[in-house]
Order: C-alpha cells, then sequence, then structure tokens
C-alpha cells in the first residue's frame, strides 16, 4: 500500500515542510502498512500520540480498534487488571468479569504511551505478549489469544533505564523494532509559522472569532521562542491569544509574556551608536550575562535545559557560566 505523503500530511496533523518533519512523514509512510512493533520517541510535546494515530489510520488494522494506554497514569497496584482484564471475586471490588486493553484492542492497534513508566511488575507480562501473543486475566489460569500491533512511546532514554535496570533489555529490544524520533520544535523553527497559522485557524473557529494574522513582531516573537513545551506549549500560546487579542490580528501583547521577553529586551536594548563609539565586547558580555541568567531562572537552575532555551551545547553553556562566574541558582538556594 503506497502512501502519498502530502495526503498524510493533510491527514495526520502532523504539520511542517522542515527536512526533519519530511524524513518523519516519509518514515510514516513506510511503516505504516507494516505489522510491525514501532517505538517513538521525543520530548513531551512534540506530538507522538498524534504520530501514532497516523501510523494507526494508515495501517491495515484501521478499521479495528486503536486503544490508547497511558502507562505512568495508571497505579502499579491496578495495571495488571486493567491491561488484561480479570476474573469475577479475583480481588476486592471485582464484582464482574472484566476484558482489559488488550482483548479490547484484538484484531487492532494497542498505544503504550510512556511506557517508561511502566513497573518492571508488569514489564515480563507485556513481554510475553509481544513473544506468545496470548495472557492471563488476572485469577483466571485460561490463556487469552490475541493479534494486536504495537506501538509504544516515551519522552525518557529506555537504554539509559535498561543500564540502572529499571527497564527490561528483552522488552526494550522487541518493542525498539522501529525506532522514530520526532524532533523538538527548536529544531524546527521553519515549520513555526505555518504551525502558528494552522492553529489560529482552528481556535478562531472554535471560538467564532475573526482574527486575520499576526503582527510582525508577534510572529518573530514566536519564532524566536525555544518553547520546551514543544507544539502543545505552542498551541496553547496561539489558544490564549486568541481569546484575550481584541483587534483582528494577534499582537505581541497577547502572548505569553515568557514569549516576548526575547524580542522585548532585544529591542530596548539595542544601544545607538554615539559619535564616541561603542566597547562592543563589554556589551555583548553584558547580553550574555543577562541571557544566561534569565535562562537560568527560567528553568529552576537545571543546566541541560537552560543551555538549551540558548541553543547551546552543555559545554559551552558551561564554559559561559565560569567565564562570567554566574553563579547556578540551585547553588545559591544550597541544593
Amino acid at each position: 500500500m503506497k502512501i502519498d505523503i502530502q495526503r498524510l500530511q493533510k491527514q495526520s496533523g502532523i504539520i511542517g515542510t522542515s527536512e526533519k518533519i519530511v524524513e518523519v512523514l516519509g518514515m510514516i509512510a513506510q511503516v505504516a502498512p507494516v505489522d510491525i512493533s514501532v517505538l517513538i520517541t521525543g520530548e513531551s510535546g512534540t506530538g507522538k500520540e498524534v504520530m501514532a494515530r497516523a501510523i494507526y489510520k494508515h495501517s491495515k488494522r484501521s478499521n479495528n480498534p486503536m486503544v490508547i494506554v497511558n502507562c505512568g497514569a495508571i497505579p502499579e497496584g491496578i495495571i495488571e487488571s486493567e491491561l488484561f482484564g480479570h476474573k469475577k471475586g479475583s480481588f476486592t471490588g471485582a464484582s464482574e468479569d472484566r476484558k482489559g486493553y488488550f482483548e479490547q484492542a484484538n484484531k487492532g492497534t494497542i498505544f503504550l504511551d510512556e511506557i517508561g513508566e511502566a513497573p518492571l511488575s508488569i514489564q515480563v507480562k507485556l513481554l510475553r505478549v509481544l513473544q506468545d501473543k496470548e495472557f492471563k486475566r488476572v485469577g483466571e489460569n485460561k490463556n487469552i489469544k490475541i493479534d494486536v500491533r504495537f506501538i509504544s512511546a516515551t519522552n525518557q532514554n529506555l537504554l539509559e533505564l535498561v543500564k540502572k535496570k529499571i527497564f527490561r533489555e528483552d522488552l526494550y529490544y522487541r518493542l525498539n523494532v522501529i525506532p522514530v524520533g520526532l524532533p523538538p520544535l527548536r529544531e524546527r523553527k521553519e515549520d513555526i509559522p505555518i504551525l502558528a497559522e494552522g492553529f489560529l485557524k482552528r481556535f478562531t473557529e472554535s471560538n467564532n472569532r475573526k482574527i486575520k494574522g499576526f503582527t510582525p513582531e508577534a510572529m518573530e516573537s514566536l519564532e524566536r521562542f525555544n518553547w520546551p513545551g514543544n507544539v502543545r506549549e505552542l498551541e496553547n500560546a496561539i489558544e490564549r491569544a486568541v481569546v484575550l487579542e481584541s483587534s483582528n490580528v494577534i499582537q505581541a501583547k497577547s502572548l505569553p509574556e515568557s514569549v516576548t521577553a526575547l524580542f522585548k529586551t532585544s529591542e530596548s536594548q539595542i544601544p545607538k551608536l554615539s559619535e564616541e563609539g561603542i566597547d562592543l565586547e563589554e556589551y555583548i558580555e553584558k547580553i550574555e550575562k543577562e541571557l544566561i541568567t534569565t535562562a537560568l531562572n527560567r528553568t529552576n537552575g537545571v543546566l541541560n535545559k537552560a543551555a538549551s532555551l540558548l541553543n547551546l551545547s552543555f559545554r559551552s553553556f558551561r564554559y559561559r557560566l565560569e567565564k562570567y562566574k554566574i553563579k547556578n541558582i540551585r547553588q545559591e538556594l544550597g541544593s
């Protein structure tokens, strides 16, 4: 089954024309028709569930159920019953037989979101389902055969969890047959205008507003911001702006202050070049210090996140901390 990538983009909700997003769409087109396990990785807010749904919609199982399970949201004490079901009377409160998520997904697709949060006690049972295509309900000895496709997702480094012995290595390799990584929004900033326009269209329609676009200042603020919350954060920012905007175009003042701060800082601090000239190096150092301090405050002193906000490598960021003798706020708090 051949998939048209342009059509796939319209149907999937994965918006963008950047090279990285085109690669993702190409990967979906390749793996969707093939009945194989897929592991989607990426930071929170990058669209892992959107991608899982796109794979499902373009698979040969699309006429059968897709069951979504958030492994991090189910308490460990009931996760086995939720996944595999239970027999009446098998535990207090089990007043009737119940089908679990796997039975509900039979002949279709199961999406295990936040798979890195699955407790070790359940991982061995997931491995058996992957290997043998069967399981037992809680309180029952009879094996139940199923036919499901596995799609999993995580924002964690599962190999690191394997090294720490909190994720099974054999399960990792069973899930990670086809790995697909979603890029953070800061690595595909050229997609921000088209994403923003798409969200604007959706929220103006749902809120019955007549807003035509963005002022240049508002769009520049969107493009300069690093979006630690990725596409989800951008979506929330546009929805907020649509609700707050009183004119027929989104202005910067309707965007969150965190988004416009960098634009305002750069605009207000550009000095006028006097006849006497300016000490350029001193001025640049001053700006660097202020931005580094702002990044540290915004990320509560988490160095790798602060470095990411400034699009710096961790090593370059540490070098600047030492160069300017900037104390980490965590050190100042004694933590």
